[in-house]
């Protein structure tokens, strides 16, 4: 079945984190699986003629259940076993995978999770609705948990549309590019990392001050992960990925290794930066022909840099948290992004 899948995706991810501290892993081992089971029923729910095949369509494929991962690392540092936990971590899913209908519109991707994707399979009407019940499945929830999650849920969710909303308006015209980039990956990837982990924190009870120090380590985070999206997408191939790689050259996305090309102006990346100013993408001699430059390219031991940095500040954010499995675990998946292969 595709879910075990992400049963075995998490696991994977789980073992990693938790070496030595074999109560952790069995803890999250536990909150993972009843994570996926009350992800197929909370999609179950739907009603109607198509939606029910569109909402369950990517949840059922899989994929890292990284939000959820996080929702219940950041229970670790309350009451890991405290009522409404799970279903806090199934809200960050739900929020992320509605993310994804709609970013595979605005991306006009074919592929997701290694299969086709919601808008290739039913078309863009449906993926944006489907994306849409699926927030406000998310929302119905929060409202059940702790009186920060709705808030909280409204904040991350302003945070990905504003993203969305700027990456698909491109920089002012005198603005800096690369600005810009860190700007939208803020709203679009780093916002939903970091409401992951302060929702499992107040739902769990955690300290005063928990919340706010995860949050932090969530922002440096979440710019890493995607700064290693971005790689990958360069250098991973499409069976690896689970999507198609160059989509971001398909569609026009400039990646940080892209902007870095872009912005040095060396004579060696001549014909790179000629491919890469095609606003309207590249097909897929033109994208082969891109990614090979791109691979040999300097911007790429760049990008790498500005990832360790982003992930030492995501160390360091961790300071003022009690040590503990939970610390650690957090401390480990920094190692884990930055070794990313998937």
């Amino acid at each position: 079945m595709p879910t075990l899948t992400a049963r075995a995706r998490g696991r994977s991810v789980v073992a990693r984190l938790t070496v030595r501290e074999k109560a952790l892993e069995r803890r999250m081992v536990r909150s993972l699986d009843q994570v996926e089971e009350r992800l197929l029923v909370c999609v179950g729910e739907a009603s109607g003629p198509i939606l029910p095949g569109a909402v369950r369509h990517l949840v059922a494929a899989g994929g890292k259940r990284l939000r959820p991962l996080l929702t219940l690392l950041g229970a670790e540092f309350g009451d890991p076993g405290a009522a409404g936990v799970v279903d806090a971590a199934v809200v960050s899913e739900l929020i992320h995978t509605a993310s994804l209908h709609h970013d595979d519109v605005m991306d006009e991707a074919l592929i997701r999770h290694g299969v086709a994707s919601v808008n290739a399979r039913w078309g863009n009407s449906v993926a944006v609705r489907s994306g849409n019940w699926l927030l406000v499945k998310a929302a119905q929830m929060s409202a059940d948990l702790s009186r920060e999650a709705v808030p909280l849920q409204a904040e991350a969710s302003e945070r990905l549309v504003r993203g969305q909303l700027r990456e698909l308006v491109g920089p002012d015209h005198e603005g800096d590019r690369l600005q810009h980039y860190f700007e939208v990956v803020a709203d679009k990837s780093a916002s939903l990392i970091s409401f992951s982990l302060r929702l499992g924190a107040l739902q769990s009870g955690a300290p005063d001050g928990v919340d706010t120090a995860l949050a932090q380590y969530g922002e440096h985070l979440g710019v890493a992960f995607q700064i290693s999206d971005d790689l990958l997408d360069i250098t991973a191939p499409s069976w690896q990925l689970g999507k198609e790689q160059g989509k971001d050259l398909a569609v026009g996305v400039a990646g940080l290794p892209v902007l870095l090309v872009l912005d040095a102006g060396r004579p060696q990346d001549e014909e790179l930066r000629t491919l890469l100013s095609e606003p309207a993408g590249l097909d897929g001699a033109r994208r082969g022909r891109a990614l090979a430059l791109l691979q040999r390219s300097e911007a790429m031991g760049q990008t790498e840099a500005v990832m360790a940095e982003r992930l030492a500040a995501a160390r360091a954010a961790l300071a003022p948290l009690p040590r503990g499995a939970g610390r650690r675990a957090l401390a480990a998946l920094c190692d884990v992004v930055a070794s990313r292969t998937e």
